[in-house]
């Protein structure tokens, strides 16, 4: 508002054309401007005072709780040592000593006596062969309290699972008469008397942890995932005390609690002078005791006539015609377990694209969501679905950043590196050139299951949100942010030579990149993006797809052999000695390698990897989870567990250490590199130390008819005998025996049953091949089993 005015002519009324225009100071002017200044300021002091206020009680809230907690630490580490000096004491005594030479059960008893809070003691041999054969039934958590006491050779604290409660478990080497282990188990509570007498102050939380889960709680748990912040551990164990309290207040201008607090107040005294003493001087001066207040915007405005009202007016003022709801007819077998996929010109096209991301774009505008990332792989059709995808994402209103052709796990990097949290990867994966299909994020979760089939739901019942303004599209080229972002943190010291072989997959060009950059001498077979596959499928699962590879290590000398799929989230391994390293044996050398960062984390994974993984598991402190196959299904299991690592024997392999906990084929081989370059031997020793036996790559069988994978196993699961073995049906029908297991479930990407077999001899492969074959020809004669 204007507080200064131009002047009229001067004196010399023949010059004045040629003077300056005067400024001329208007009191009342500055009068009538006075009361927004004084709001303002009133405004910003009472958002300072009430900031540092809130802060100061923050402050004040914390420093309460890092006390609380380091008490609680303290006692907790103090009842620890004293069930520790206990427990020795008993090993001590010369009644156990007589107890363990005589063998037999009395050597529990002798350790259990004059320990009264002892629920279960027991001594073991040290090779814990029973225990192992005994899984699950046994527990993974007496195994892993047992392990640690024996690579540690000191006693063992771990909380453990005994049915349905939680106890606390101490394991102890015993020399005396052999190396075994004593073990014991006490009740939880008191710990939990710990944790649940700790005075806390008000809206904040507190938790004994262990590995990824909370053992103890107390407090708000809605601030659970915060907790890590404000973490301590507790001495001797794989315990830890997590705390967390609310988000701090913000004060203005990024401000202390006390300094926020004194310019509110310096704040509120320049309002107050500007008020009381400004303002009254201001209006004598202008001949004014109090500024009128004018006609408000609205009185000033005249009404228009009708006529002369603009388009957008009279249409907004008018009704809307209802629109009438015409279902969508659109194939919903392509909404898939993982994503949607389909085959182009029959059930899939750019008018069925454009349907989707308008759905998808709904699906966000729910979420208070409003910005994607978008990418494609090499196929042929891949540039007319995003184009189809975009229309559709950017009529439900959604702002569209399109990064180009790029693997599938530079989409999901995107989504976080540029802040969306969703995403579209246009991508057939390793199906053939004729497929192709989209992998989803939405709100940092990829879809899955009901989600996949709520978008064929929107599209069937015209369920679609249409914005009254487009979204934007602005294009992005981030590849060198992937390869530098990877690179900054893996670097590999020794020259190690290797084949980089991605089938003529989309990975072909960066994945090389990352390899290079992260210290490796890189020789690329088949990179060149070809969305045809002219030289084999790129799908490293399938042996036959991995022969020109092995040749090519074989023929340079190199120390190892790389295979990505189509899409580049699946990672395949070759030696120069021929050797498929199947991802099952890859993944527990990477479990071997966050373990010794993260002891006790959990590690996931699918139903098709071996028994051995998990005793490997085991062996290194982690706590192992078998689940479901699927790369959406798994990422939802680690996001549940806070797991530190996950896998499939398919070759996803998903990182949350160090990395953002997606499906990576380029970062899980930059990862595997680092690992040889850190062994110092050559490669082939490196996988020959692992855990091994003989094993079957997945086999695929297709069924006689119109008969339904899913139904077959259903009906295998409930009508099959396998004597002797245990059955699990988490995911298809996997039967486990001491020497080995055997697996079918049916494939959610294709029509068609899933096995595969692993054994410690051919003798017990055999074995357990023949009980799956005449269980499932019991059920479906004509039936054709390779291994019949």
């Amino acid at each position: 508002m204007a507080v200064f005015g131009l002047g009229g002519k001067g004196e010399k009324g023949e010059h004045a054309g040629s003077e300056k225009p005067k400024l001329e100071f208007d009191p009342l002017q500055a009068a009538r401007a006075l009361p927004w200044l004084v709001a303002l300021l009133g405004a910003l002091a009472l958002w300072c005072l009430i900031a540092g206020g809130l802060r100061l009680r923050d402050d004040s809230r914390l420093h309460s709780l890092e006390s609380a907690r380091d008490d609680a630490a303290l006692a907790i580490r103090r009842k620890l040592d004293e069930q520790r000096r206990k427990l020795d004491a008993r090993l001590a005594s010369a009644e156990f000593k007589a107890a363990l030479t005589a063998g037999g059960p009395q050597a529990a008893t002798a350790l259990r006596k004059g320990w009264p809070e002892v629920m279960r003691a027991e001594v073991w041999p040290a090779d814990l062969d029973a225990s192992y054969a005994g899984l699950p039934r046994s527990g993974f958590g007496p195994l892993a309290a047992a392990e640690a006491a024996l690579s540690s050779g000191k006693t063992s604290v771990r909380v453990v699972q005994a049915g349905t409660a939680r106890r606390l478990a101490l394991a102890a080497p015993v020399q005396a008469a052999g190396v075994r282990v004593a073990y014991a188990e006490i009740p939880l509570d008191a710990l939990s008397n710990i944790i649940e007498t700790t005075k806390l102050p008000g809206g904040v939380y507190i938790a004994l942890r262990q590995g990824g889960q909370s053992v103890i709680e107390g407090g708000d748990t809605a601030l659970s995932n915060s907790a890590e912040a404000l973490s301590v551990k507790i001495p001797d164990s794989d315990l830890r005390l997590v705390a967390a309290t609310p988000d701090e207040t913000r004060v203005p201008f990024g401000l202390g609690a006390l300094a926020g607090v004194v310019l509110g107040l310096v704040l509120a005294g320049i309002a107050a002078v500007l008020w009381l003493v400004l303002r009254p001087r201001l209006l004598a001066m202008g001949g004014q005791a109090e500024v009128e207040a004018g006609p408000t915007l609205a009185e000033l405005q005249p009404a228009k006539p009708a006529e002369e009202r603009t388009l957008h007016e009279r249409v907004k003022e008018e009704p809307k015609p209802v629109k009438e709801k015409v279902p969508v007819v659109i194939d919903h077998r392509i909404f898939r377990a993982y994503d949607i996929r389909g085959v182009i010109g029959h059930s899939l096209d750019a008018g069925v694209a454009e349907l989707i991301g308008q759905a998808v774009g709904s699906s966000m505008a729910e979420q208070g969501l409003d910005t994607i990332v978008v990418g494609r792989d090499g196929r042929l059709s891949g540039p007319d679905l995003v184009q189809g995808l975009i229309a559709g994402l950017r009529k439900a209103g959604r702002n569209v950043i399109d990064i180009g052709m790029v693997p599938t796990p530079v989409v999901y990097f995107g989504t976080f590196h540029l802040r969306t949290g969703c995403g579209v990867a246009v991508t057939g994966s390793h199906n053939p050139p004729d497929y192709n299909g989209f992998k989803i994020v939405v709100g940092g979760e990829t879809l899955s299951g009901p989600a996949i089939k709520d978008l064929h739901a929107r599209i069937a019942e015209d369920r679609l949100l249409e914005a009254e303004a487009q979204g934007t599209l602005d294009e992005r080229d981030i590849g060198q942010d992937y390869v530098q972002r990877i690179s900054g943190d893996v670097q590999i010291g020794q020259r190690l030579k290797v084949v980089v072989d991605a089938g003529n997959g989309v990975a072909g060009e960066i994945g090389p990149q990352v390899l290079a950059a992260v210290g490796a001498d890189v020789t690329p077979l088949f990179c060149d993006i070809d969305g045809e596959f002219p030289n084999h499928h790129p799908d490293p699962s399938e042996p036959r797809n991995l022969e020109a590879l092995i040749q090519m290590v074989q023929k340079l000398d190199a120390d190892i052999g790389i295979a990505f799929d189509g899409d580049g989230d699946r990672l395949g391994v070759v030696t120069k000695a021929g050797n498929i390293i199947y991802p099952d044996r890859l993944l527990m050398l990477f479990a071997a390698d966050v373990l010794e960062r993260n002891p006790g984390a959990v590690i996931v994974y699918d139903v098709k990897c071996t028994s051995r993984l998990s005793t490997q598991i085991l062996r290194h402190g982690g706590s192992p989870m078998m689940w479901k196959t699927g790369h959406s299904l798994i990422k939802a299991k680690m996001r549940e567990t806070d797991a530190a690592l996950a896998g499939e024997m398919s070759g996803h392999f998903f990182f949350a250490e160090r990395w953002f906990g997606f499906d990576d084929g380029i970062y899980a081989a930059a990862r595997l590199l680092e690992i040889l370059d850190g062994q110092g031997q050559p490669a082939e020793d490196v996988f020959a130390a692992l855990p091994d036996g003989v094993s079957t790559p997945e086999i695929k069988v297709e069924l006689p008819g119109e008969t339904d994978p899913h139904e077959f196993v259903d009906r295998l699961r409930l009508s099959a005998t396998f004597e002797g073995g245990r059955l699990t049906s988490l995911d298809g029908v996997r039967v486990d025996w001491p020497d080995g297991w055997g697996l079918v479930r049916a494939s959610n990407t294709t029509p068609v049953l899933v096995m595969r077999f692993d054994a410690d001899n051919n003798d017990a492969l055999a074995r357990i091949q023949r009980l799956f074959s005449a269980n499932m020809l019991a059920l479906e004669p004509n039936l054709q089993l390779p291994f019949c």
